[in-house]
């Protein structure tokens, strides 16, 4: 792929109005899901519900990508077709996830690196020819705990992560892909992760990504960023408004993020499906055509979570599930363009 067409992904996967379905669960997150619902956690079950999700009709009015998960990429339709061509029909980009988890870092207690860099550049080979165009890998960043020393993150884990992020990104551009670069700070801190603390450390996350990225040559236009919003921790004393989010994060983006950089497609990072939807209709309302990049949404949770529900697993139910989340995906499209309303009828 070229440099050209690698720009030209991106800015697809970004286009006002469309987002991207995280739908790259691993095996054991899947079924965990499933389990809570009392869905058999078999391979075939979990075909049957990508099936669903993919085949929804229209919906790729809303969505530009789906991001899969190394099983699913494999998978096909019960009538025999590839879920990549399905995607391809509906006008939808496939994705794939390429990192293997996490694990701790060696020398940074409480801290984490992502694994999946050993191989990659052959498994970048093999996703491309089986359909992907871009590609994911998730940094996790989490901020201490009361009492814990040294206070996380630390500068031995920013770098670490930082430059795996930049690998992964340039490893990825080099073989075809477009990466979708995530340094996820996580949202479960305690009292102490307040909005401020929070605002802190995206500040320091976010710069040390594109100093590393610079670093490894890695082109800006060629990539998707898909940040954390600026939310204090689930255990923090105060709340904060969705307007205080949507002005910190606007905030701390403008300052850290260069303005070539494709997109933004935000993380929901545990929040509800309203508030993720909420949330990202503030950011683009203060945007208001002013932010030098799209920013829209990948959501996984946000998005699935209540069509899951409302499949359970049966096929009657097929129908019902995918009109849940033709309309959630419409509601998060109307939020990437800031004229969400929980209220707005269908359309």
């Amino acid at each position: 792929m070229t440099v050209r067409s690698l720009a030209d992904v991106a800015a697809a996967l970004v286009v006002p109005g469309k987002g991207i379905l995280a739908a790259d669960e691993s095996t054991g997150t899947a079924d965990r899901r499933f389990a809570a619902l009392g869905i058999a956690q078999t391979e075939q079950m979990r075909r049957a519900y990508r099936e669903m999700l993919f085949t929804t009709p229209g919906i790729g009015r809303y969505l530009s990508g789906v991001i899969l998960y190394d099983e699913t990429i494999r998978q096909k339709t019960k009538d025999g077709k590839p879920f990549v061509d399905v995607l391809k029909d509906a006008g939808i980009l496939a994705g794939i996830k390429l990192d293997a988890g996490t694990t701790s870092l060696p020398f940074a207690p409480g801290e984490k690196i992502t694994e999946g860099l050993d191989g990659l550049q052959k498994r970048v080979a093999e996703y491309v020819k089986l359909g992907a165009t871009f590609a994911k890998w998730r940094a996790v960043i989490e901020i201490s705990k009361s009492g814990v020393s040294p206070a996380t993150p630390t500068a031995r884990g920013l770098l670490a992560n930082a430059h795996a992020l930049a690998r992964y990104a340039a490893i990825c551009q080099e073989g075809g892909l477009v990466p979708i670069v995530e340094p996820e700070v996580l949202m479960d801190g305690d009292h102490d992760h307040t909005i401020e603390r929070s605002r802190e450390v995206h500040a320091v996350v976010l710069p040390a990504v594109f100093e590393q990225l610079a670093a490894l040559g890695v082109r800006l236009d060629g990539i998707v960023l898909k940040p954390s919003m600026v939310i204090p921790g689930e255990k923090a004393p105060r709340n904060a408004s969705i307007e205080t989010i949507a002005s910190e994060t606007l905030e701390v983006l403008s300052e850290t993020v260069p303005a070539d950089v494709a997109g933004i497609a935000f993380l929901s990072g545990g929040q509800s499906d309203d508030e993720a939807t909420q949330t990202l209709n503030e950011i683009n309302k203060r945007a208001a055509g002013s932010a030098p990049w799209p920013l829209t949404f990948s959501y996984g949770r946000a998005l699935q979570q209540a069509a899951l529900r409302a499949w359970n697993a049966d096929e009657a139910n097929v129908p019902k599930a995918q009109a849940v989340l033709l309309e959630r995906a419409r509601l998060t499209s109307l939020a990437a363009l800031g004229k969400y309303d929980a209220l707005a009828p269908t359309g």
